[in-house]
């Protein structure tokens, strides 16, 4: 096959960062949010802030979980798209939204029923009701976040990206304005502390959705493929196409999260410290990589609107320049957390046993960013294509069959382990651990992007 020409290859990357860049800044606004919300918190009182934590730390495997069964839209309406069939996308985005619904309302019951956890944790009483409290308060966003997230796909698989970035700058200045108010009960409302800070995350999400839905109504680029233009009952076999794409999804996302979560809760018995230096390595790590994430998202639409047009040697093309650029990308990140771990780690935190252990974990956070970006960029490419049981394989592989197990051994080094190190390695097992299982999520990945590349080109 004869190779693209570096002309093709540098207008197929401009393209790309065009659709990538504003999803980028919206993904940092809402990363933002969640920000302030710590902040606001932690400066009402320790206790407001530990309430927030243990809710928001449930919140955000829900969220995340939906986000990956709502992301089925994606891949259908950039195909049809691309296929000039947008009569059809109004369908498949109002059946998507009844999806969405039914999903958020059973996520309410699911999160209230995981609050319970709460229970049986040994932490003090005051802060065990501000987390059942904020975690009833915010259940009720989420049939608005999961509508939301039909519209964002819509969005973004038409190639509408700049209204998402807007919509979430505005949200992040309402989630600041609104903190600022019911934590510390300014303007003479009551002092809520850190339940204001779900009261203000409840009320941003239902300004994301009615925002997004006014957007959608009113812009003139949403016009030929306008989901508004009548109501429809729902349709289980365009459900079932949606689930049977978003399902597979959704339990990866899930996987995924719950393994980062539950290596936190093991990391939490080696003492305060190694807690401190592994969130900061790990929160430095999931800003830089809302990078390659944002570029996977707009590969997501490349690819589909190419498969879309019955061309699927120019996908074959796409899914490869959105993955090297994703790799590129995080070289430059991997060397910089390298070069400035140590800067890194002291802006966090004054205290120096936490800043130097820190600083050791930062280097593997550099060596994580390269598999991370390209394990995202390559999934993201073959959901272009609707495939998503295969990845979900992989995942479940790299992360509950390698990365646990081999964080628990380094990590935990018990005695009944096989293999372990004559001591135990503490975080720094556990982030080895991570760094192997990206790189066999990112190894398997790229294996099946390839097969299935070549095998739809032929």
């Amino acid at each position: 096959m004869k190779s693209p020409a570096p002309s093709a290859v540098r207008r197929e990357a401009s393209a790309l960062w065009q659709l990538a860049w504003p999803i980028l800044i919206g993904q940092l606004a809402t990363v933002g949010m969640g920000v302030a919300d710590v902040a606001m918190a932690g400066h009402a009182s320790a206790q407001d802030l530990a309430g927030v934590s243990l809710g928001v730390s449930i919140w955000h495997i829900v969220i995340v979980t939906l986000m990956g069964l709502l992301i089925a839209v994606n891949p259908i309406v950039a195909q049809h798209m691309g296929a000039g069939q947008h009569a059809r996308i109004g369908t498949v985005v109002r059946q998507g939204l009844w999806t969405a619904l039914g999903a958020g309302v059973l996520a309410m019951v699911v999160i209230n029923l995981a609050a319970l956890v709460f229970e049986v944790l040994d932490i003090e009483p005051a802060v065990r009701v501000l987390a059942r409290q904020f975690v009833f308060v915010i259940s009720f966003a989420l049939p608005a976040f999961c509508c939301y997230r039909v519209l964002y796909g819509y969005s973004a698989s038409v190639n509408q990206t700049k209204p998402l970035m807007v919509i979430a700058l505005l949200a992040l200045v309402l989630n600041i304005l609104v903190n600022w108010v019911l934590v510390f009960g300014n303007l003479g409302l009551p002092r809520l502390g850190g339940l204001g800070c779900a009261w203000s995350t409840l009320l941003c999400v239902w300004f994301d959705l009615a925002a997004m839905a006014w957007w959608i109504r009113r812009s003139a680029a949403y016009r030929s493929t306008q989901p508004f233009t009548g109501f429809e009952v729902p349709r289980w076999s365009e459900i079932r196409s949606l689930l049977r794409i978003g399902l597979p999804i959704a339990v990866t996302y899930f996987a995924e999260t719950s393994a980062f979560s539950l290596i936190a809760l093991l990391v939490a018995g080696f003492g305060t410290t190694q807690v401190a230096a592994h969130q900061i390595a790990l929160n430095f790590a999931s800003l830089v990589f809302m990078v390659p994430m944002s570029l996977g998202t707009a590969l997501l639409t490349r690819v589909g609107l190419a498969l879309g047009a019955g061309d699927p040697g120019q996908a074959r093309f796409r899914a490869w320049v959105g993955v090297g650029l994703a790799f590129l990308v995080a070289i430059v990140s991997a060397a910089m957390i390298a070069v400035f771990n140590a800067q890194i780690a002291a802006a966090y935190t004054n205290d120096a046993a936490v800043a130097a252990l820190a600083t050791q974990l930062l280097v593997f956070a550099a060596l994580f960013q390269l598999p991370d970006a390209v394990q995202v960029a390559t999934s993201c490419a073959i959901r272009a294509y609707k495939v998503t049981r295969p990845p979900m394989v992989i995942h479940l592989a790299a992360f509950w069959g390698l990365c646990l197990p081999l964080g628990c051994v380094l990590g935990l080094a018990l005695p009944w382990m096989p293999w372990r190190p004559a001591l135990a390695m503490g975080a720094q097992g556990f982030w080895i651990a991570l760094v192997a299982g990206l790189s066999v999520a990112a190894l398997g990945l790229l294996w099946l992007l390839n097969r299935l590349t070549l095998q739809r080109s032929a």
